[in-house]
């Protein structure tokens, strides 16, 4: 007798019943809603009649399982219909003969939305429309002929957000951005950004997370799950190992498969795992020979048959071609047939010569039935589940206000302090005024350029913050720093225009150059002095050594002669780091008294810094990389930017697994501040660290209790890291498996923080044997408070070795190249 799942016939009755009870039959006379779409009524239950025919469909019907709604809607489209879903719609308001985009051009629901899936009219499938960003929805702030204004948050970045090392908190921020992306019409945002740190001159630095795939995986769930709270959906990107700018769509990135799987896929698997996001975007760059759109071990086999993704794969824009302008020669089509073989489901932002080649793929059977409809399915999916398609009555005014609030809390907990010579801070003193230098105090930096940037009804300023704070600033400082300012901003800006505008690359504002004697009389008259470093980056260039990761001769003398003037009568200056990645600061931090990271902070970052700088908020955030004493000390610096220089289209990841604090601490390399380290106005005593077990089996959780010993009430994150047995292969000396962040402990309270550890935390992947494997022997957990100021630890057996997970074999090589070890 045939065997039949419970699941299965349990479906079957269900549409069985439901067709018997009305679901082919003809209704009333024709039906609407409010909003005059047509609507079908059967047993109590109301359906919309996407198609009109008066009937319910089965792809209609909300009750049944999505894999029926989908094989129904598969049934009913033509090889044409097929075709333009395959392929998005374009991008609004870009001129492709000019290569220049024209907001007013963009007459679309949602103008500025980057983009959108094809519209079925016929069957009622709306157009489902994507948009940037990371650090919020991007979208024009103003519409013609439209006297309302649509102006988004301006988050934090990125690399700020995950500096908060607090996933509950990302998650709110995620249900804030998600709101916006909702209430604005929008169906999924395109991010978050969650490539690594491999190299500090990455001009997207500013959007990813870290250097670390834990940390990283971490953030974007808690992101991914926030925003998608609101019925939207979110795409992961760049998938994978998009780690430059320069060529990046020519670039071909050679990794191993053990440097692919545990540092640049992995934060990916952990955010797929914990929050399935809408869709995953694939990246630019080839790995090993072969585009990312169109690797099948990487979008089939890895991401959906072993880590279990559902959702959708969707090209970065213009993904497939070597570069940019390749898309516009005549007759150019990049393969689109591999990209859709491969399971990369949607071609985006799509164009005329795109849909021709699918067509012609389809018809002449290029492209097998079975991967036109996989890929389909998801498409479908995705319009089915879409607020568009379900008709949600978006209003255009989410609630900006509370979601300035939000992002004025993340910014301030995510902001860093660097250093803090004889508690310069918090300053509270306001009987005379601050003497705040620097061009970026007058004109902070909110966040990146490129489909990063977001358009804010405003920006707080460092000067507005402090302001708003109570305190009062050097009038005449003021009245010689704003104008010059403005002009150099007017400039630079001019010169965005004419060199591409969005994709510009940002240069920073020269220093205004002040004499000796002018700073030594405002030593006299100010009580502190401030001066603001900025640092900008954005889409399509990475960053420089000279004058960008090493400071400019103007800053190095501005620091130096205002140290200099208000030492000499014994006042402090404090540094405010206004960045979106890594600088040097060895040579120059013994010059100042403090120094405050709060990155690129959003539209409340003035107001975030003031907080921190009175103690309104007690600086927690923790470094998510590491600052190197020089640029060269870093490990992936031996092989950027690739070859040739100039235009590379080949890199080596030579360092393989050895990529950020990995490569500092097993090598015995000193950094300027390691990864994890940040000081707070208090101080925590780790009291004790208890393990669940002494040996390793199954799972293990790691109990510490964390004591605020000092006198101002503050937060602590607890880092947990794990030294593995190297007997069959090399490992770095520790990594990152776990971490923590108490609540807001008073002077005198204690919390204890339970972590745990999964086989997946101890074990490292083996090219050779297929697998995830933790070798038998003892462990190490370190429990600190930076990678390097560790404060307790112990250790636990693993009697036998265990084969965690078995993986497919994948990623061959395409060059000789050995892995760098100790």
């Amino acid at each position: 007798m045939k065997k039949h799942s419970i699941s299965k016939i349990a479906k079957t009755s269900l549409l069985s019943a439901l067709i018997i009870s009305g679901i082919s039959w003809k209704t009333n006379p024709v039906k609407t809603d409010a909003d005059g779409n047509p609507i079908i009524t059967i047993n109590g239950f109301t359906f919309s009649d996407f198609n009109q025919n008066g009937m319910l469909d089965i792809y209609e019907d909300y009750r049944l399982p999505m894999a029926d709604r989908v094989k129904d809607l598969l049934s009913k489209l033509t090889d044409e219909e097929k075709t333009n879903l395959l392929v998005g719609i374009g991008m609004p308001g870009f001129d492709p003969v000019k290569f220049t985009f024209n907001p007013e051009a963009d007459l679309g629901k949602v103008p500025g939305a980057a983009g959108g899936t094809y519209e079925i009219k016929r069957l009622g499938l709306v157009s489902v429309i994507v948009s940037d960003g990371p650090a919020g929805l991007r979208i024009n702030p103003t519409r013609d002929k439209d006297t309302n204004t649509y102006y988004a948050t301006a988050f934090p970045v990125g690399t700020a957000l995950a500096s908060t090392w607090n996933t509950e908190l990302i998650n709110t921020v995620g249900k804030a951005m998600g709101n916006e992306v909702k209430e604005y019409g929008v169906d999924v945002l395109l991010g978050p950004g969650m490539n690594i740190h491999r190299n500090p001159l990455c001009g997207r630095n500013f959007e990813y997370y870290s250097e670390d795939p834990l940390l990283t995986g971490k953030i974007s769930a808690a992101m991914v799950n926030g925003i998608q709270s609101n019925g939207v959906g979110t795409s992961v990107k760049h998938f994978a190992a998009n780690n430059q700018e320069r060529n990046r769509m020519g670039i071909n990135a050679h990794i191993s498969e053990r440097a692919l799987r545990e540092i640049y896929l992995r934060g990916f698997e952990i955010s797929v795992k914990e929050a399935q996001p809408w869709t995953v975007m694939s990246s630019y760059n080839s790995i090993n020979g072969t585009f990312t759109s169109e690797r099948k071990d990487l979008l089939t086999t890895v991401l959906r048959d072993e880590w279990g993704f559902k959702g959708l794969v969707m090209t970065d824009w213009f993904g497939g071609y070597n570069s940019f302008m390749a898309p516009f020669a005549p007759n150019a089509v990049n393969n689109v047939a591999a990209q859709i073989a491969a399971g990369n489901d949607l071609i985006m932002p799509g164009l005329p010569a795109q849909k021709k080649a699918v067509l012609e793929s389809i018809k002449n059977g290029k492209l097998s039935k079975a991967d036109v409809d996989r890929d389909l399915s998801k498409i479908l999916e995705l319009i089915l589940k879409s607020p568009s398609m379900n008709k949600y009555n978006y209003s255009n005014k989410p609630n900006l206000k509370a979601n300035a609030e939000v992002t004025r809390q993340a910014a301030a907990e995510g902001t860093i302090l660097l250093k803090n010579d004889k508690n310069t801070l918090p300053f509270t003193s306001k009987s005379v005024p601050l003497a705040v230098f620097g061009v970026t105090s007058y004109d902070f930096i909110s966040g990146g350029t490129g489909s990063g940037d977001v358009n804010e009804a405003y920006s707080i300023s460092l000067i507005d913050g402090l302001t708003n704070a109570g305190f009062s600033i050097d009038k005449e400082l003021e009245s010689i720093y704003k104008p010059y300012t403005a002009g150099q901003k007017e400039k630079e800006m001019d010169r965005r225009k004419k060199e591409g505008g969005l994709l510009a690359t940002p240069k920073r504002l020269s220093e205004l150059e002040l004499s000796r004697d002018y700073i030594a009389n405002k030593a006299n008259t100010s009580e502190m002095a401030l001066i603001t470093i900025g640092r900008n980056a954005g889409e399509a260039a990475d960053r420089t050594v000279n004058d960008d990761f090493n400071l400019a001769a103007d800053e190095v003398t501005l620091i130096h002669k205002v140290a200099d003037a208000f030492h000499a009568k014994g006042k402090k200056v404090v540094v405010v780091l206004n960045i979106g990645g890594v600088i040097e600061t060895a040579s120059w931090r013994d010059k100042v008294d403090a120094i405050i990271l709060p990155w690129q902070p959003g539209q409340e970052g003035g107001n975030s810094v003031a907080d921190v700088i009175t103690g309104k908020v007690n600086p927690s955030g923790r470094l998510t990389m590491t600052f190197p004493i020089n640029y060269e000390d870093a490990a992936a610096t031996k092989n950027w930017i690739g070859t040739p220089a100039e235009n590379p289209t080949s890199v080596t990841y030579e360092e393989g697994v050895y990529v950020g604090y990995r490569y500092f601490n097993t090598f015995n390399v000193k950094p300027s501040y390691e990864f994890g380290y940040g000081l707070s106005y208090t101080s925590f005593d780790y009291l004790d660290v208890k393990l669940s077990s002494k040996s390793f089996s199954g799972k293990m959780t790691v109990s510490v209790t964390v004591k605020n010993t000092g006198k101002i009430a503050g937060k602590e994150v607890v880092e947990l890291y794990v030294s593995a047995p190297s007997k069959s292969i090399d490992k770095p000396t520790s990594e990152l498996k776990a971490f923590g962040k108490t609540n807001v402990l008073q002077p005198g309270e204690s919390q204890t923080l339970t972590l745990t550890l999964n086989p997946k935390e101890l074990a490292s992947f083996i090219a050779a044997r297929n697998a995830w494997i933790a070798e038998a022997g003892t462990y190490k957990v370190a429990v600190g408070s930076s990678s390097l100021n560790i404060r307790k630890s112990v250790d636990f057996n693993l009697a036998k070795e265990l084969v965690v997970e078995k993986t497919n074999s994948s990623f061959a090589s395409d060059i000789k190249f050995a892995d760098l070890k100790p």
